[in-house]
């Protein structure tokens, strides 16, 4: 019995071990090709050990060399990244949230048919309705401008019912209790509610905030400027047809273009785990 079990242990750890390699293999080329000279990533022959040319290249990417990222610093791309990556994800939780409690807490006419309004956008992806937010945005002056590469995309059917599922678990004497009390709609929100869809409102902050981080096709519709561009659109453009592109540098772009989201998961990752079990329950 217990040889079977270190067996199984032992091919457990077998399985996820080579499940860890495959994942963060292309990082790790990512990060050598980085550190290697582009005469080398052209000939073909980049070697899985890292090169001599690391702090050169990273050095040149944090410039403001005109010949890397169309004229414009990487400072300012991860700068408007990161404005529309929280304007997005603190847009996103505050409508579902409240839209959530007013269709759990609150009767109104029609309620169910608002609910199944708002769970029937899921079915609409933003490549079906991306003409009319685009002619919507470009009437209200929205072009190049972060209020028009955050504000439509805020709405969020799948948080919506996220917290609408789980508020519909909270036991009904809380809220009785609070009547009981006193507490009005507003107080039992903030008194009650928020304290505990904390972590549920952190399980979807790391979603929501690699989701906006990651935008591509609306940024690059909705924007003209190369100021106004994010770094995912930058790392695309320093990709040529003409075989000119500096792939050293594109993989350094990458992995930074990567860091926020890593850093976002790795510090918020007991919080997310703890969001996700209990809105399980």
């Amino acid at each position: 019995m217990e040889e079977n079990q270190k067996f199984s242990t032992a091919l457990s750890h077998f399985i996820l071990i080579i499940g860890i390699i495959i994942i963060t293999f292309p990082i790790y080329y990512a990060l050598v090709t980085s550190s290697q000279s582009l005469q080398t990533v052209l000939s073909g022959k980049t070697t899985l050990l890292p090169g001599g040319n690391f702090l050169e290249n990273y050095k040149e990417i944090f410039s403001t060399n005109k010949n890397i990222i169309q004229g414009i610093s990487i400072w300012r791309l991860l700068l408007n990244s990161l404005i529309v990556t929280i304007c997005i994800t603190f847009g996103k939780t505050i409508i579902s949230i409240m839209s959530a409690y007013a269709i759990v807490y609150f009767k109104f006419p029609f309620q169910k048919t608002a609910f199944a309004l708002i769970f029937l956008t899921l079915m609409l992806p933003i490549e079906v309705r991306i003409v009319p937010t685009f002619q919507m945005a470009s009437s209200l002056n929205f072009l190049d401008s972060y209020q028009g590469l955050s504000v439509p995309l805020i709405a969020s059917a799948t948080a919506t019912f996220l917290f609408r599922q789980f508020f519909m678990s909270i036991p009904d004497e809380l809220c009785e209790a609070a009547r009981i009390d006193g507490a009005g709609p507003l107080r039992f929100f903030f008194d009650t509610i928020l304290p505990l869809s904390k972590t549920s409102i952190a399980a979807l902050f790391v979603i929501l905030f690699i989701y906006g981080w990651n935008q591509y096709l609306w940024p690059l519709l909705i924007t003209t400027k190369q100021s106004m561009g994010t770094i995912i659109i930058a790392l695309t453009q320093m990709i040529a047809n003409d075989g000119t592109t500096p792939w050293h540098l594109v993989m350094g772009v990458a992995l930074i273009a990567m860091l926020p989201p890593i850093l976002v998961v790795v510090l918020m990752q007991k919080w997310f785990v703890k969001g996700l079990i209990d809105s399980e329950k």
